[in-house]
Parts: structure tokens; sequence; C-alpha cells
């Protein structure tokens, strides 16, 4: 199949446009993307307006700020201007200050102003991500003269899934999803068609509680409001939606041991993908010195039971990963909101619970080979340490994302590598200590 990359490389235009013409929206940002930042121009100038914008719209931020850097100053200030609010806000915080105020300097009062109220609100915060254009009904307002509104405002397409209905202080009263109000009479009023129960989010609440809020109760828009609980702006689904992959993105990150990327994978450089790992890989070396420790600690005995050594990448091996399942099924249901610092002592129950069943279960299933083989006294201390690891290593699991959450830490930062090192020390010293009750060494 030919691919953007190879008509660009054989310079046939002819073939370009018409892959551009046949190709769908996401299918071209896709390619875009993979061309080098100095190529991507010449194919996206190819485009017509409106599809230009779609395909920009598509782009990861950083993708759209090389895009924008790669064309005419003109071009580049109209797409520009063209954006949504949001979608200027969070392309400006990639740019640098110099770049992003002769941007802002360049956009007409109105969409400059709707921008400036966005950057005015915290970073990661619910009024950053809201769409500050919007129609607000009235509750005495007829059905009709509320559609009536609503073509004459003609506010963002993705606005329209629900509408806020305020009081005339823009103190917010309810929602009217506008599939009421369109199979409604037309004499019917607005007030007979608020939802019963209203959800919102003030402007300082943080994005991913907005976002999740939106995924939990099936929302299309979500109503935000100022400190005074006016309504200022809405959150989209599409909008939600990108906030919460970009959390599990950086969940992920972490759970794995690394610092999130912050930009597409492609976008990264060798030096920084080495980067958001060594910080990491550093921090996991000086707490594996407890493991060191241990075994200097129990030197003596490993020295007089050499085949003692033979079963400590099985105990800390299955430790560790005993501890990394329980970290990251409760860092992942505290994401969804499943469980709160409050369930502490539930989760610790069950957690313990689930650990004492699997780590006795794989020490039943361990004695009898190891006893053919080694003896019964040896398969009775990898038995009892398996029962004991697993134990001890899904209640650490549990524990740790919790008590971090409590402290403001992200849980995702103490999950599964972090809880591996401590287990693996922590797994060696139980082993040695029932080696030498035992075995008397």
């Amino acid at each position: 199949m030919t691919t953007l990359a190879t008509m660009m490389q054989e310079g046939n235009l002819a073939g370009l446009r018409r892959w551009l013409a046949d190709a769908g929206t996401l299918e071209v940002a896709e390619e875009l993307v993979r061309l080098p930042p100095a190529d991507r121009g010449v194919p996206f100038r190819l485009l017509a307006k409106d599809r230009a914008l779609a395909v920009f719209e598509a782009l990861d931020p950083v993708h759209q700020h090389e895009l924008l850097a790669d064309l005419r100053e003109g071009a580049a200030r109209e797409i520009f201007e063209r954006l949504e609010p949001d979608d200027r806000a969070r392309l400006l915080d990639e740019m640098p200050a110099a770049i992003a105020q002769r941007l802002l300097t360049g956009l007409n009062p109105r969409e400059r102003q709707l921008t400036a109220i966005l950057l005015g609100y915290p970073e990661q915060s619910a009024g950053r991500i809201m769409l500050p254009e919007y129609v607000a009904l009235h509750p005495a307002m007829t059905i009709a003269e509320a559609i009536t509104r609503i073509r004459a405002v003609a506010p963002p397409p993705e606005t329209l899934g629900a509408l806020p209905v305020t009081d005339g202080g823009r103190r917010l009263v309810g929602v009217v999803p506008l599939a009421s109000l369109v199979v409604a009479p037309e004499d019917g009023r607005v007030a007979d068609l608020v939802a019963p129960e209203v959800h919102r989010v003030r402007v300082d609440t943080d994005q991913e509680a907005a976002a999740r809020l939106m995924q939990e109760a099936d929302l299309l828009v979500l109503p935000v409001v100022d400190l005074e609980d006016r309504l200022v702006g809405v959150i989209t689904v599409d909008d939600a939606m990108e906030v919460l992959e970009a959390e599990a993105t950086e969940d992920q990150a972490r759970t794995g041991g690394a610092e999130p990327l912050g930009r597409p994978y492609l976008s990264v450089s060798v030096l920084r993908l080495a980067r958001s790992r060594a910080i990491w890989l550093l921090a996991l070396i000086v707490a594996a010195v407890l493991t060191v420790n241990v075994l200097q600690f129990f030197e003596e005995a490993l020295a007089a039971t050499v085949t003692l050594a033979l079963f400590i990448p099985l105990l800390i091996d299955t430790g560790g990963n005993a501890g990394a399942q329980s970290a990251t099924t409760v860092v992942r249901a505290m994401a969804v909101g499943e469980i709160r610092f409050g369930d502490l002592a539930r989760v610790i129950v069950r957690e313990t619970g689930t650990g004492l069943l699997l780590g006795g279960m794989l020490g039943a299933l361990g004695y009898i080979p190891v006893a053919a083989f080694f003896g019964p006294q040896l398969a009775l201390v990898v038995s009892l340490t398996l029962t004991v690891v697993c134990t001890l290593a899904s209640a650490t699991g549990a524990l740790l994302p919790l008590l971090a959450r409590r402290v403001g830490v992200d849980p995702a930062v103490v999950s599964a590598p972090l809880v591996t090192t401590l287990v693996d020390a922590t797994g060696l010293v139980v082993y040695f200590l029932l080696a030498r009750v035992v075995l008397t060494v």
C-alpha cells in the first residue's frame, strides 16, 4: 500500500492529491505525523480550508505546534483563529511564550478575550478545558423561543447535546437535553423539560474529576460554574475523553516505572526517552540496596545451606508479581472512583485474604516437587515463605497507593516497581528467618 511518506519521497504530487481526497480525516492526520516535521506542510497545504482545519484539530498539540511553525504566518494565523477557545488554549501551552503572544495578538478581540478567559484558570482545572461559548436557556421560555435562540446564537455543535438553563442571575437551574426540545410541543415551557438532577463542576475542579463525572453519569455536556454558582462554560464529551486518555497514559507510564513523556512517542528523542526512565531506574537501584543488605546480613545462613540460594529468584519474583497485581488493581479502582481512603480497612482485609489464598495454593503446589528433590524441611521453608510473602505483598500493594493518595502523591508513583522492590527485601527476610527456625542454620 502506497503511503503518504512514499509519495512524498517520489515527488508524486498527483498521487498525493488523490490520496488526500480519498483518505479520511483521521487517516490523513495519522500519516501526516509520520512525516518529518519539515515535510508536513506540503500535503497539508494541498487540503481545502475546512478539511485542513479538521485534520489540524485531529492532531496532538505538539504536532499542531510543529505544523504551524512550517506554515506561512498568514495561514498559521487563520488556522489558529478558527480553532475553538479550549483547543487554542491547549495549543498555546505547548508553544514558547513569544510565539504564543504573537498568535494571541493576531486574534480578533472576541476570540482573544475568550482564549484569555481560559488561560486565566489553573492548568489541569475544569475551567481550562471548558468552552466559554454556549447557549443558556431561561425556564420561562417556550420551546419555540428556545429553538429560535439556539439558531440565533449558533454555538459550537458539540455543546448542543444538553443545554444549560439559568435564572436571571446566570445561576444554573438545570439542564435540558436537545432531544427533549426537538420533540416537545412548541408552546411548552423549558421549565417542564429540566432534568430532575443536574451535574456541575466548579472552574477550579480537577480536570480528571470532571471527566470521570461525565463518564460515570453518561453526560455529553457538563456545566461549569464559578465560585458563586454562575454558569461560565461547558465541558464537552470530546474534551473529557482527551483528559481521560492523558491521565491513563500518565498512570501507565508511572506504573511501569517511568515518567510520562507528555507528547507522542514518535515525537520524543532517544535522549528524552532515556531521561524519563533513568530517574526511576536509579531510584529503584537505591531501593534494591535493601535486598543486598539482607543477603549480606544472612550470609552465614546462606553459606551453611547453599541450596537456599536456588529458591531466592522464585520467591522474590513471586512476591513482586503478587504485589504488582494488588497495586495495579487498587490504583485502577481508585482512578475510576470505586474505592477511596475511607475504604482502607476493607481493601487491606480483602487483599490480605487474597494474598493468603494465593500464597497457600502456590505453597501447597510447590511442596511436593521441592520435597522430592531437596527434602521435606526445605520444602516446608519454601512453602511457608510463599504463603507469607504473597500475603505481605498483596497487603503492601493495597496499602501504599491509598496512603500515597492521602498525602497528595500520585498513587501510580508508588505502584508496581516500588512495591516489587520493597517486597523483594521483606521476602528475603521472611525466607531466611524461616530457614533459621526450620533448618536451624
